[in-house]
């Protein structure tokens, strides 16, 4: 009896991880029309994608967020575009934030710098 318990919730937590990778919401703030807006490609568990997001909302510039670990096909959608700018994937550092074409990636040794360089990209 155990075990087809633990075999139904199993079936049904595997179902809802589907669906949530497939239904993720961006984080948009109602900008999505805008021209203007950033796209960030990041993660929940990242703390400089979670410092980005709140640095953002803070100076109110638009973006819209995409967790690459959620979602599979914006991750892909987030190499293809590093690849088109001849971006090495060796060192790849999140957030990635594309802006009208142009990627901007985080730098760790300086990221208050990447910060501010997301502010002067809005203007």
């Amino acid at each position: 009896m155990k075990w087809f318990v633990f075999s139904v919730l199993f079936f049904f937590a595997s179902i809802n991880l589907c669906y949530a990778q497939k239904t993720a919401k961006p984080e948009n703030n109602g900008a999505e029309s805008l021209p203007t807006t950033l796209i960030v490609y990041g993660s929940d568990t990242c703390h400089y994608c979670i410092d980005t997001k709140a640095y953002l909302k803070k100076h109110k510039i638009a973006f819209v967020y995409f967790d690459v670990d959620q979602d599979m096909a914006k991750e892909r959608e987030m190499l293809e575009k590093l690849r088109k700018n001849n971006i090495p994937l060796h060192n790849l550092s999140l957030p990635v934030v594309e802006k009208e074409g142009e990627i901007i990636m985080n730098n760790v040794a300086n990221f208050e710098g990447f910060l501010k360089s997301l502010s002067q990209k809005t203007k």
